[in-house]
């Protein structure tokens, strides 16, 4: 029986042709679905013919009860290097090998810096005013040079997050619970004194956190209340970071300027989610890790899990 492959949530049809999948011969049959399962139920039905299936980031949880429903299922490829939905403990049960693959943390800082330039700019509303036809200019730009920049983390993605800071000539400060002033000092920025005091002070602040059980809420309804009126937030990291309810409620009253956000409690967004329609939101359909250098990467090394594993050695072995 040939060894069948699923490509989940291939969104741009783009799987197949972003690395070469001819390297495993006619071992493997591949099939991408661009289209995304929205219940167990469906996902268990399109998967159970399928030895192999290879998702994307966070978006589809696998936990016992799905993989209890898939005795075919042998081998499972997620694209970066830990997985929080994925429940390794009930995969090993079932005689499933779960793999990873290495990822970039160049494109989130990238995409970090268009959601807060567009933010700052007032891009999408000129641009969409310029081609309406409607006012020649009408708003003023946020300045960068001179403000602050208040990063929550300053691991991979912070501290490059923070070296386009300083390029931009802002004063950037960065705190999270177990930041040293050593590593501050490492990166060119300045400690918080608090989470309390750098959301206070900031006129820009940006999320670059793993979520874990510390992090999860911990931007809620009295944290956002101490931004400036004129202070914009963004959050390219988890979404679980920061509380929907309280952001959305904080857009709608105006309390601060703006907000740009690339994850959302639910992916993709269902059609009447709130967050569609919240004001002062510059959004983006969590396209932090999607650029072509990323999109190679993990294909390609999807590619590779999958010979490994079926010569016998897998790699890059996550349980």
């Amino acid at each position: 029986m040939q060894f069948r492959c699923a490509v989940l949530d291939d969104f741009q049809n783009v799987a197949t042709t972003s690395a070469d999948w001819s390297a495993l011969g006619n071992r493997v049959e591949v099939v991408s679905f661009t289209e995304h399962f929205t219940s167990e139920d469906d996902l268990a039905a399109a998967l159970a013919d399928f030895d192999c299936v290879v998702t994307l980031r966070e978006r589809v949880p696998f936990p016992a009860t799905l993989l209890d429903r898939l005795p075919r299922l042998k081998l499972l490829i997620a694209s970066g290097m830990r997985n929080s939905v994925i429940d390794y403990a009930a995969a090993k049960a079932n005689g499933v090998t779960v793999c990873g693959t290495q990822s970039s943390s160049t494109p989130p800082v990238e995409l970090t810096w268009a959601l807060l330039l567009g933010l700052a700019r007032g891009i999408v509303q000129e641009n969409n005013a310029l081609r309406e036809g409607g006012p020649w200019q009408s708003t003023v730009g946020a300045d960068l040079a001179g403000r602050t920049l208040g990063l929550l983390g300053l691991g991979k993605i912070g501290s490059r997050a923070a070296q386009v800071g300083l390029a931009f000539g802002m004063d950037v400060t960065a705190w999270s619970q177990n930041l040293t002033k050593e590593r501050a000092d490492e990166v060119g920025v300045r400690l918080a004194p608090s989470k309390e005091e750098l959301l206070a002070s900031s006129d820009f602040v940006s999320v670059h956190l793993a979520l874990s059980e510390r992090t999860r809420g911990l931007i809620g309804a009295a944290e956002l209340a101490l931004l400036k009126p004129t202070a914009y937030l963004v959050n390219t990291s988890r979404a679980a970071i920061v509380d929907q309810d309280a952001l959305l409620a904080t857009l709608r009253e105006g309390r601060i300027a703006g907000a740009g956000v690339d994850v959302f409690d639910v992916e993709p967004l269902p059609a009447d989610h709130p967050v569609r329609t919240a004001p002062r939101l510059l959004a983006t359909p969590h396209l932090g890790y999607v650029s072509r250098a990323n999109y190679e990467r993990y294909y390609g090394q999807a590619v590779e899990d999958i010979q490994a594993y079926l010569d016998g050695d897998p790699v890059r072995v996550l349980a």
